[in-house]
């Protein structure tokens, strides 16, 4: 099946694939630079970006308006003129402070999830960079994209569909995740896409459709388009490659987890998310709670009073390879990573057919 080009702003895409955003410190500059290079869009994760700087304890917000740039430049030098954005969480503090960093640094994009990004046009109106929310069901479709239209006389340049198998945080309620099965959420998704071709009438744009979660195979692909998307957003399968900024033993992680080791797990953002099972979330069960051992204050959502433990502490764990100490969020079927790719491999691999 041959796909259609489609445009992210003012840029258009050469391959129908956006790299999902990994965070912290799994996609960053390195990988999304490598992904655009190919003629696919690729994300930076602005969570906690900055977790490398020098001053990341002490002053975390500006430490992570400062790798914002840093990485952003990296992806350029990488591909000039490649799609290149950002991936910000809504259940972030200082949400519009990093939104309007991303801005600054020339992004051409900003996906937003973990949450309804209800004033995003608000923080973009100054500006002509593309902005897509991440929905999973029909209904959070129908509020974001209803309320931006009425508040913001604006729509969604184009739309995230995360399905039940997608890694990191989840937009399901847990019990949701065992009864959604491919044929389901099929349904679901096509839900979806009628309500975005509403909005396309009234604003006479195109808006493309992005299906993500458990695209891993070609077949998985494909079966995106027969369902009426534009184009598939992947993660997972970017993990595993030379490319991918994350340690070299996350990687490994992933080639070395079986299907048993995929968990669903609690996050402290309150939403469930998926990951692979090893001796930090052992232990999380076994013990209640690790405490932090500094609180950055860094989700809106989290009671550091109460929380089971420190994400941040977790996910920077995961992106300097200290896999005992880390949650090592994953996609669904991650455990069928079996070696060490290249981007160039994995693109040419999905777009076979790709004009």
């Amino acid at each position: 099946m041959r796909k259609e080009q489609f445009s992210i702003g003012k840029k258009q895409l050469k391959v129908p694939i956006i790299q999902g955003g990994m965070g912290v410190g799994i996609s960053l500059g390195g990988l999304a630079g490598a992904v655009a290079k190919e003629g696919g869009a690729g994300t930076i994760s602005a969570a906690q970006i900055g977790f490398r700087e020098p001053d990341f304890y002490e002053n975390p917000v500006e430490a992570n308006k400062r790798a914002i740039h840093k990485e952003m430049d990296k992806a350029r030098k990488i591909s000039p003129e490649g799609v290149i954005g950002f991936n910000l969480m809504v259940a972030m503090n200082d949400y519009e402070t990093y939104a309007r960093e991303v801005i600054a640094a020339g992004a051409d994009f900003i996906v937003s999830g973990a949450g309804l990004p209800v004033d995003l046009p608000a923080y973009i109106k100054d500006s002509d960079i593309a902005i897509a929310p991440i929905v999973s069901t029909r209904k959070s479709a129908h509020v974001i994209l209803k309320f931006w239209d009425k508040k913001y006389k604006k729509t969604a340049d184009f739309i995230v569909i995360e399905g039940p198998m997608a890694g990191g945080h989840l937009g399901f309620h847990k019990e949701q995740l065992g009864e959604l099965t491919p044929e389901i959420y099929a349904e679901e998704v096509k839900e979806i896409i009628t309500v975005v071709r509403k909005y396309e009438e009234k604003y006479e744009k195109k808006i493309p459709v992005i299906l993500a979660g458990g695209i891993y195979e070609h077949a998985d692909y494909e079966r995106a388009f027969t369902l009426g998307a534009d184009g598939v957003q992947i993660a997972t399968r970017f993990v595993t490659t030379e490319e991918c900024d994350a340690d070299e033993r996350y990687k490994q992680a992933y080639i070395q987890a079986k299907k048993e080791d995929i968990v669903i797990v609690n996050s402290p953002v309150g939403m469930p998310g998926r990951a692979i099972r090893n001796v930090f979330l052992d232990k999380v069960k076994t013990e209640g709670r690790i405490p932090p051992t500094k609180c950055l204050r860094c989700i809106h959502t989290c009671n550091p009073a109460e929380t089971p433990y420190c994400i941040t502490e977790a996910l920077i764990h995961a992106a300097k390879g200290e896999v005992d100490q880390a949650l090592l969020f994953c996609g669904g079927r991650a455990y069928e990573a079996k070696t060490i790719e290249t981007v160039k491999k994995v693109i040419d691999y999905f777009c076979k057919d790709c004009l």
